[in-house]
């Protein structure tokens, strides 16, 4: 029987010929490609030598653009980020000496998607508009289609899933006129990843649905593959363990009929963090063992530390201390080198664990404290910034717009007045009208100027308001809570060095713990009602809906209904309508025994109108005392400086109805 040659073997035999050409660069550069991925320090070598090769035949610039690609997707499975952007502005520069703009556009998408992994999502849009440009140059419908994919992907990491849905629908129109059966599979992926996170689980899984049929269809098994993860992370978090773990096995079958060893070790990480929720720590081991080795076999660092983590989470409830410990340390090395902070937010958790389950709990709370330091700084970074960091570019090339027409508007000015100085006589018959002119416009700026320095003053005392309750938040959070923190976990440690006279005297002692956990969850409950996340992260109505979830349904039944609000206000308008709805609700909860409240909120052509109406026992809006509290004056004072209106119906007996309209 003959041995059957792999391609591999049939490429190496063409690099080992003694004379060389275009037909060895192009097997160094197909063994490049096929090592890239799960062995990254072959595919560089390979890589290399094709473009050392090249330089001394003097061939096409294309082959070297080709080889810094995957040297590009190589280091960046080694999660060395900044030598694959380096790699990937390589590809760009070789491909535009070979006038290649298809792959000019899909050097600078990969530089985006670097970007990404580093957070850095101003820079990844930047990257992936230039991609879009270059791309519509060359008129390439799927690179089109592909870069609107990936700014829907940018718009979804940081939680606007309006624009990502948006974004995500026209690349699928684009798709469907090509009639790229895979393509459009992919993006109703995408769309499904974006439910999945809004929450809608039926038309996620709808979505995902959709795509695996056509992915069966056309046999693309390794989107298949992904589709699979996707519903089964879906029912993971719907606590459908059941389910989840079956299309997680679905997909480690396509995975192992392909040997993709990196997405089978993902799916093994999967499994393992399953069974740590259903409390099973033998399989949990089991599975994250075989992901960690599995990591090591191919040298993918970049999911190397979260299956480690995940290896010492079990072994530390299996109380195997030694193998947790192992896997803490050795999970800490690849953090130091990747530098992910999500991986080093769940090994600064797991290490209290270990610490604390080990008897050492000083060191537990000092990682604790480390971990809940590490958890806020990672949700302001994620979210908040990104987005500040767009408005921010965005302003800026919005000013430098309005420069340029400034300068030419001074231009025209030039000319006009040089013009005018042939008709100087006429201008001096005409000065005393001038003069009389020149007065009223005086007088009318300084009228106006009175009006901005109110304006700016009032703008001032809310901005302060704002800050200070954002700092009492923060106290509150970093300080009064992490106190109360410390406070429960040196409870539960004192409460096994103690022995209780009687079952009674243990009970008053956890009641005890119990009331230290209510406070804590009090403290943080209050700090995110002063410096609300929804309103940062997404949009006014999100932060109402948050702010509405929050209250007792039992005391209140409240109906929010909102319109035109997919699009960010100013962040002034924003946070004063915020306020304002906050104010009038608490006067609801404070004064009114209502017990259902409907508040609508509507954007339209001539601006915003909010309003707040409850059943409850109502007042006389002809008596002004009702006006005299620092809530109402709040409401009052915060519309007048939005220049908006606000308007009071009610009626003793009839509930209460306001009005809110602010012009845009």
């Amino acid at each position: 029987m003959t041995a059957q040659i792999s391609p591999t073997d049939s490429l190496q035999k063409i690099i080992t010929k003694e004379r060389k050409d275009s037909n060895t660069i192009k097997a160094l550069l197909k063994l490049a490609e096929t090592y890239r991925w799960e062995k990254p320090d072959s595919g560089i070598y390979y890589a290399e030598q094709a473009i050392r090769q090249n330089d001394q035949l003097n061939l096409s610039p294309r082959y070297t653009a080709f080889a810094w690609n995957s040297i590009g997707y190589a280091r960046y499975m080694k999660a060395d980020y900044p030598g694959a952007i380096k790699a990937f502005e390589s590809y760009y520069v070789f491909s535009e000496k070979a006038n290649d703009l298809i792959n000019m556009g899909f050097a600078l998408n990969n530089e985006g998607n670097v970007y990404i992994e580093l957070g850095n999502y101003v820079k990844a849009l930047e990257k992936y508009n230039q991609a879009l440009t270059v791309r519509q140059k060359a008129n390439d419908k799927g690179g089109i289609a592909m870069s609107y994919n990936n700014i829907g992907f940018i718009y979804k990491d940081i939680g606007d899933y309006e624009k990502a849905i948006h974004n995500f629908l026209f690349a699928l129109r684009e798709y469907e006129q090509l009639d790229d059966k895979k393509a459009i599979a992919k993006t109703h992926n995408f769309i499904g990843i974006v439910y999945a996170r809004k929450k809608e689980f039926a038309k996620a899984i709808s979505h995902l649905e959709q795509g695996i049929v056509i992915q069966k269809a056309v046999d693309d098994k390794n989107e298949l593959a992904i589709s699979y993860q996707s519903i089964a992370s879906i029912y993971k978090e719907q606590e459908d363990y059941n389910r989840s773990v079956s299309f997680l096995n679905d997909a480690m079958k396509v995975y192992e009929s392909s040997n993709d060893l990196r997405q089978i070790a993902l799916v093994q990480a999967d499994l393992g963090e399953i069974y740590l929720q259903k409390k099973n720590y033998d399989s949990a081991a089991w599975y994250f063992t075989r992901s960690v080795a599995l990591n090591n076999q191919i040298g993918n660092k970049r999911n190397m530390a979260s299956s480690r983590i995940g290896l010492a989470q079990a072994s530390i409830h299996q109380k195997n201390y030694i193998l947790a410990k192992q896997s803490l340390d050795s999970a800490f090395a690849v953090i130091e080198t990747t530098n992910k902070k999500d991986d080093l937010k769940n090994y600064y958790r797991v290490a209290a664990d270990y610490y604390s389950a080990t008897g050492n709990m000083a060191q537990a709370l000092e990682l604790h404290k480390k971990y809940a330091a590490i958890k806020d700084t990672l949700l302001n970074e994620a979210n908040v910034k990104a987005i500040a960091d767009m408005e921010v570019k965005y302003e800026t090339e919005k000013k430098e717009q309005e420069i340029k027409l400034q300068q030419s508007e001074i231009s025209r000015k030039n000319i006009v007045i040089m013009a005018v100085a042939g008709l100087l006589a006429l201008v001096i018959l005409l000065g005393f009208s001038a003069y009389r002119r020149y007065r009223l416009q005086q007088q009318s700026r300084l009228q106006a100027e009175i009006m901005k320095q109110q304006e700016l003053a009032t703008k001032a005392v809310i901005e302060a308001e704002e800050e200070e309750r954002k700092r009492i938040a923060r106290d509150l959070h970093d300080g009064v809570g992490q106190m109360m923190s410390a406070a429960k976990m040196n409870l539960s440690a004192f409460e096994s060095e103690i022995k209780f006279a009687s079952p009674d005297q243990q009970l008053s002692f956890e009641k005890i713990i119990s009331l230290v956990d209510e406070s804590c969850k009090e403290v943080r409950s209050v700090s995110h009602n002063m410096m609300p996340n929804a309103l940062l992260k997404s949009s006014l109505s999100s932060a109402v809906q948050d702010f509405i979830d929050k209250l007792d349904k039992k005391t209140i039944q409240v109906h929010l209904y909102t319109e035109g609000l997919d699009q960010r206000l100013d962040a002034n308008v924003e946070t004063v309508l915020y306020r304002v709805i906050q104010e009038c609700v608490n006067n609801v909860i404070k004064h009114s025994g209502a017990n259902t409240l409907d508040i609508s909120v509507i954007r339209d052509t001539d601006g915003i109108s909010a309003t707040i109406e409850d059943n409850g026992k109502g007042f006389d809006t002809k008596d002004k005392s009702k006006f005299d509290g620092i809530g109402m004056k709040n409401i009052s004072t915060r519309v007048e400086y939005l220049k908006g209106t606000v308007d009071f119906d009610s009626t003793p007996g009839k509930g209460t109805l306001v009005a809110v309209h602010v012009p845009l």
